[in-house]
């Protein structure tokens, strides 16, 4: 079977855990993001030794608060995510670029592999997407599509996605019985599909179909546990426990680097020692890569370079367990 493309070893380098970034960065809720404040903040990350920028596909302004947050609900101004991170991709030369998540449910599989075939070829051999099933009953009513099957729908378009994105015959032949033609000429290295949430799948599933899964912060003796469960689920399937955990978090770093960590829903707040410690520990129990999403306040330029200064180069020889 053909190789993974560029950026699956950027990101799951053997020994090693990598960090990304969720972008936008450092723009105020609801509002734009400015495109030259984005390119700059993707040149910087890169420069620190970041492996990867993210973005999300979140197709409504519907507002949306988290259980922990007592102020108005807010509606997220999000671009296009393809077209997001085809400029941080212009930006930049060694990053990844990756999607977290594509709704798979509310897009033809066709225009997303059109859209991810053309991004693989502008970043040479950069992007790597992410797929999850959706969970907005606005998104599902404003596009016609059934909540309650986005399930099934996920299981259904996967195959002939994946046969589009593949540089291997054999898959492409799916996508030649169903379709007749190709949307673009096959990649050179296989695209990797990670899934992103459960997507209401069992681990057995995404284990044996995906490239990889990621999901959300947990505390750490829980997180654990999910670990072991996706290895039990990789030998089973496969006899292997050799595919990628990834693992998001929303991260508050502070500036003092000895201020101890407290938890956050779905993250940490605390200073550089304490979020390397954390970082290392989550390596040992199988983490293979993080993408934060800053939150805080503080200027997203001098997180980034607080973090390439006094946390990544730690990580770099890190065993893992």
């Amino acid at each position: 079977m053909p190789g993974h493309n560029a950026a699956y070893d950027t990101l799951f380098a053997p020994g090693r855990l990598t960090l990304g970034l969720m972008t936008p960065l450092g723009s105020e809720a609801g509002a734009q993001p400015d495109p030259g404040q984005a390119t700059a903040l993707a040149r910087l990350a890169e420069a620190q030794g970041f492996a990867a920028l993210w973005a999300r596909d979140v197709p409504l302004m519907v507002p949306q608060r988290s259980p922990a947050d007592t102020t108005a609900p807010q509606a997220s101004a999000v671009d296009d995510p393809f077209v997001w991170l085809t400029l941080l991709a212009g930006a930049t030369s060694r990053i990844a670029i990756g999607l977290a998540a594509a709704v798979l449910p509310l897009r033809h599989p066709l225009h997303i592999a059109k859209a991810a075939l053309s991004l693989e070829r502008v970043s040479n051999g950069r992007f790597v997407l992410g797929l999850g099933s959706g969970d907005r009953p606005e998104e599902f009513a404003a596009f016609g599509a059934v909540l309650e099957q986005r399930a099934q729908v996920f299981r259904e378009r996967w195959p002939l996605l994946r046969a589009a994105l593949s540089p291997d015959a054999q898959e492409r032949a799916l996508m030649l019985q169903q379709v007749g033609y190709p949307v673009l000429p096959a990649p050179a290295a296989r695209i990797p599909m990670l899934v992103v949430g459960s997507a209401r799948q069992s681990l057995q599933w995404i284990a044996e179909h995906a490239d990889g899964w990621a999901t959300y912060h947990r505390e750490e003796a829980t997180q654990e546990g999910r670990i072991g469960l996706w290895q039990h689920a990789l030998r089973q399937k496969l006899g292997s426990a050799r595919k990628p955990f990834v693992q998001s978090a929303q991260l508050q770093l502070l500036e003092d680097p000895a201020a101890p960590a407290t938890p956050l829903e779905l993250g940490l707040r605390g200073g550089s020692a304490a979020v390397r410690d954390y970082l290392q520990r989550m390596h040992v129990l199988g983490v293979d890569h993080v993408m934060f999403n800053l939150s805080g306040g503080r200027p997203a330029a001098g997180v980034i370079e607080q973090i390439g200064a006094e946390i990544i180069p730690a990580l770099s020889a890190q065993p893992s367990g």
